[in-house]
């Protein structure tokens, strides 16, 4: 097996655009077909990137395909990565990798028992601002951190999507839907969590879409839309973490790190670039600097905004630990870590308990310039 890696993707909705458009960045990959059980849809983003247009079936069964992206919705990521890891192929999931942890479970016994890997979204933590910061927490500058604060709120997803309604049903919601982002950075920065206490609410029973073509259609709403959560650390550090649908605007910062010797001001954990602030003690604050990472550097625009967007990198980092028999940093144990945390989150908010973990891992592995550059063409 040798570089690069010959990648499928199972599932052609919005958010395959990105992988590929973002994928060719890399050098350990190379998309060479997709399938969705819409043949259309297929055969549409084939035309598109011109790729193959597969059946699931006759990607699965591909000699040239080693890694299968999952980009299917949450409920089916499980069934669809087994059929994935049952065929012999290495998955890569969008987030959340499992809605259940007995789910993750079998899914982690079944990739050990084949010798393959799993890997999953999201690997914004490895872009530039958030690896700047973990740099400052690695080197110490905010002293050993006690405390924190998350915030992820909006209106919700029927004001864009154009099919929002998994969003507000059981395995959708901010926080399966946005949480990953949050908790794979703080796993990024601090650690493991130890316990989750929450309390979980819906402002409405029901939604009406406002973008096309289903403007004005009412869906309903069956899972919690406004979660405000403690995480406890196994560091002993302790983080407020509040994601809602239910706010029309709002003042917090994305992610604020506090430390025995200073304080990290950090941006929205769902991109991948902005500017990391310090400030030590009685300093000034001051930008951490980037150190010329190269997924800090903007490379889209939007409505005239530059912004870094390195998708796929998670993707191409397993690619290369596959071929170098190494940990990845996107993996199962880590993904089934903060599925761990979500669900014992929500689990919280309807008993109104606190809620011990079931699982652990370990801190990824820092990305830093020079290995973030070799991973690009």
């Amino acid at each position: 097996m040798s570089q690069p890696l010959g990648v499928g993707i199972i599932g052609c909705g919005n958010i395959s655009t990105t992988y590929f458009e973002r994928a060719p960045l890399f050098k350990s990959i190379e998309i060479r077909a997709c399938a969705d059980m819409n043949r259309d849809a297929a055969d549409r983003r084939a035309a598109e990137f011109d790729i193959r247009s597969e059946t699931v079936d006759g990607l699965l069964r591909a000699d040239d395909i080693d890694i299968v992206v999952n980009l299917t919705i949450p409920d089916a990521h499980w069934p669809v990565s087994k059929d994935i890891l049952s065929a012999g192929k290495h998955v890569y999931s969008e987030k959340p990798l499992v809605l259940t942890l007995e789910d993750g479970r079998a899914m982690r016994d079944l990739a050990h028992a084949k010798g393959l890997k799993v890997g999953a979204a999201p690997d914004t933590f490895l872009g530039g601002a958030h690896q700047s910061a973990r740099k400052a927490v690695d080197d110490g500058r905010i002293g050993k951190i006690a405390s924190g604060t998350c915030h992820v709120m909006s209106h919700g997803m029927e004001h864009w999507h154009p099919n929002p309604d998994f969003f507000f049903l059981p395995g959708g919601g901010p926080v399966l839907d946005l949480g990953p982002y949050y908790i794979a950075n703080l796993v990024n920065l601090i650690g493991p969590v130890k316990r989750v206490a929450a309390l979980s609410s819906m402002a409405t029973p029901t939604r009406t879409i406002t973008s096309a073509p289903r403007a004005g259609e009412e869906i309903p709403v069956s899972t919690p839309t406004n979660v405000h959560a403690l995480l406890e650390f196994e560091t002993g550090a302790t983080v407020t973490f509040s994601a809602s649908w239910d706010v029309w605007a709002h003042r917090h910062a994305p992610m604020e790190i506090y430390g025995t010797d200073g304080s990290l001001y950090i941006p929205d954990p769902n991109f991948f670039g902005g500017e990391v602030l310090i400030t030590q003690r009685d300093s000034d604050v001051a930008p951490v600097g980037d150190g010329g990472h190269p997924f800090s550097r903007n490379n889209q625009t939007d409505n005239g905004h530059g912004f870094a967007n390195y998708r796929a990198v998670g993707l191409a980092d397993m690619a290369v630990a596959i071929l170098e028999g190494r940990d990845h940093r996107c993996a199962l144990d880590r993904a089934l870590h903060c599925v761990d945390v979500m669900v014992s989150i929500l689990k919280s908010g309807e008993t109104g308990a606190f809620v011990e973990l079931e699982t652990s891992c370990t801190r990824p592995a820092a990305l830093g310039v020079e290995e973030a550059r070799g991973l690009l063409r």
